[in-house]
């Protein structure tokens, strides 16, 4: 079945594509191996392997073998590696960078980004958004709150707002805000990626 073309990036030929490019890319001093570029991005490995054989091959990243494992990471050598890392930082930079981000703060169980970004990630026709909102459910301190929301800004080139709810209003849902949040798309933040597992499928 053919893709849909995505909505953040039409150039590009997939989300899955773009959210890939957007780890590599932006995490350059990094190294993945492809089992936990799955998980980090939500898709399957023979995805991910096809879409790392064609980033190889157009020299975008650089990989390496330990052991039966292939580590990857984005190569800051190529010519398009700047450009595309801007477009990336605009618009699959969220999944990417705020994850990182958020992971800093005590007490968050959860996290989601809402509003124009997640619309346009579920594929709704807009505007680029000027901005990202952003949800996490725990009890983080506002002084922590706001310096992740400037560490983000920084990182992704454009506002982030980000807004916090307790665990035990998010779950009664009776809240006004919730209720419109949870009608409306939401793309969760993959905060505690699972562990890895011992087989690893680099192999292929």
């Amino acid at each position: 079945m053919k893709s849909p073309v995505p909505s953040l990036a039409p150039l590009l030929r997939s989300d899955a594509q773009g959210e890939l490019l957007a780890l590599l890319l932006l995490h350059p001093e990094q190294e993945f191996t492809l089992s936990e570029i799955a998980r980090r991005i939500g898709v399957s490995l023979p995805t991910v392997h096809t879409e790392i054989g064609r980033l190889a091959v157009a020299g975008l990243l650089t990989d390496r073998r330990v052991g039966q494992a292939r580590l990857v990471r984005g190569c800051t050598d190529h010519v398009l590696y700047r450009p595309l890392a801007e477009l990336l930082e605009l618009t699959y930079g969220p999944t990417a960078v705020l994850p990182d981000v958020l992971a800093t703060l005590p007490d968050v169980q959860e996290a989601y980004v809402y509003g124009s970004w997640a619309a346009r990630r579920h594929g709704e026709p807009g505007p680029p958004p000027r901005d990202i909102d952003v949800v996490v459910i725990g009890r983080p301190t506002r002084d922590s709150l706001t310096a992740a929301g400037e560490d983000a800004r920084r990182r992704l080139q454009r506002e982030v707002n980000i807004t916090r709810i307790t665990p035990e209003v998010w779950q009664s849902k009776q809240d006004p805000f919730v209720r419109t949040l949870i009608s409306r798309p939401l793309v969760a933040l993959r905060l505690r990626p699972p562990s890895a597992s011992t087989d690893d499928e680099e192999q292929q």
